[in-house]
């Protein structure tokens, strides 16, 4: 670095030089950068004036100049002194813009909005993963002369209407899809009527375990449910929407013990044992009516019947303790007396022969379920089979994770609620079906 020197007096030519004479272009010596330029002393009239001493350098490092300082390089020549003297330079290039100063420490960062889906979809839950894949391995065999027996691997479905919004799926099990059985799970959804005055109906049926016709089965169920719900839908949206918990409660049993008779006499008619040729069977029904927010559930069977609540899962599952008055049609639990009083105290499993005169009793079935419930804003219900009530019940993280996945305002779309109902959990390989309602 160089600093300024003083400015050199007139000599005879009254011209001051720009800078001191350099050497060849040619030599070695004109690489190096130039030297500063000797100062002279007073004029004299010889024409070689002596250079005088140097000027003391200072003792203290000098300030900075203004930003428009450049330090002199070997193709710059040095300042003089005088401006006037100075020869003109290049202008300066622009200064880049300063860098945008750092908010104050006492004003909070902007936050930041981040999705309504914070949780990304998982395949399962759990400590391990299923011993099964994931994505369906062998298709259920097909007979050329009944096609129309063949059973999709998965269901999907949906609708808004009033205040509530509903998906509902129906999906084969890890273990009917490895060995490529058919989906014993049967999904029906259906609207009655139109406007304010239509009803809708979600009807799921499980057909027995290891029986060959138990999709056909569950099948009929549904069928033969939508039916008779289909031709009494104008009765059940008037006691739906006046409240009459207790006609419906009678009717409903009514139509449910119909529906199942006729599944089994189609068992009869096919040759077939009606215990085999059975299913469980869960409904629901949604008023269209938007200021009518009576959720009403009825069937026969295991499954579940849950409400999503402020984050929180509820198990609304009317259980038989809970299950009040006389069995209706076949339906409910055998009685704990005879009709002289006698109370049985033991059941020491010895079958009783039948008798000659009377045909032989039934064996107990399933009692009838029902549930009416008041939805409030915000609230999802979700009814599912025993697939996925299982899972629910014994696998918390399972819950958790639905439960966060499906607490945002606006309801998923049908992708979504498929990624979301076939998360798996080892140990629990049956099918399932779920029908959820969101409430606005």
């Amino acid at each position: 670095m160089t600093f300024p020197t003083a400015a050199k007096p007139p000599g005879r030519s009254g011209q001051v030089p720009d800078r001191p004479p350099t050497a060849d272009a040619t030599s070695p010596a004109s690489e190096a950068p130039p030297e500063p330029p000797a100062t002279t002393g007073p004029s004299s009239r010889t024409p070689q004036v002596p250079p005088p001493a140097p000027p003391p350098l200072p003792t203290t490092p000098p300030s900075w100049p203004s930003p428009e300082f450049r330090p002199a390089t070997p193709d710059t020549p040095p300042r003089a002194a005088d401006p006037a003297l100075a020869p003109p330079r290049p202008a300066d290039p622009p200064l880049p813009p300063p860098p945008p100063a750092d908010p104050p420490s006492d004003r909070p960062a902007p936050r930041i909005e981040r999705p309504a889906y914070s949780p990304r979809p998982r395949g399962y839950v759990g400590s391990r993963p299923p011993t099964y894949d994931a994505e369906p391995v062998a298709l259920p065999a097909a007979d050329p002369d009944d096609l129309d027996d063949l059973v999709a691997d998965t269901v999907l479905d949906g609708a808004r209407y009033g205040a509530c919004t509903l998906r509902a799926v129906s999906l084969r099990g890890d273990s009917a899809r490895y060995r490529g059985e058919p989906r014993r799970d049967s999904l029906l959804t259906a609207r009655f009527g139109t406007g304010e005055q239509a009803l809708l109906l979600v009807a799921m049926a499980t057909g027995a375990r290891a029986t060959p016709g138990a999709h056909r089965a569950a099948a009929e169920a549904c069928h033969w449910i939508g039916r008779a719900v289909g031709r009494s839908h104008a009765r059940l949206v008037a006691d739906i929407r006046d409240g009459r918990r207790g006609d419906l409660k009678s009717g409903l049993h009514r139509l449910t013990d119909r529906s199942l008779g006729k599944l089994r006499a189609s068992a009869s008619e096919q040759g077939v044992d009606p215990e085999e040729y059975a299913a469980g069977l869960r409904c629901l029904l949604l008023s269209a009516d938007p200021e009518c927010r009576t959720r009403v559930f009825f069937g026969v069977g295991p499954g579940g019947l849950f409400r999503l609540r402020d984050g929180e899962w509820q198990d609304i599952e009317p259980q038989v303790a809970e299950i009040k008055g006389e069995p209706v049609m076949g339906f409910g639990s055998p009685p704990s007396e005879t009709p002289e009083g006698d109370r049985f105290t033991m059941d020491l499993g010895i079958p009783t022969p039948p008798s000659p005169y009377e045909p032989a009793p039934e064996p107990p079935r399933e009692p009838f379920r029902f549930r009416t419930s008041i939805a409030r804003p915000g609230d999802t219900l979700l009814l599912c089979s025993g697939g996925l009530a299982d899972p629910l019940r014994g696998e918390p993280e399972l819950g958790d994770y639905l439960a966060e996945r499906w607490s945002r305002p606006d309801p998923p779309g049908l992708a979504a609620f498929l990624a979301d109902s076939q998360v798996r959990v080892k140990g629990y390989a049956d099918d399932r079906t779920a029908a959820a309602v969101w409430e606005a």
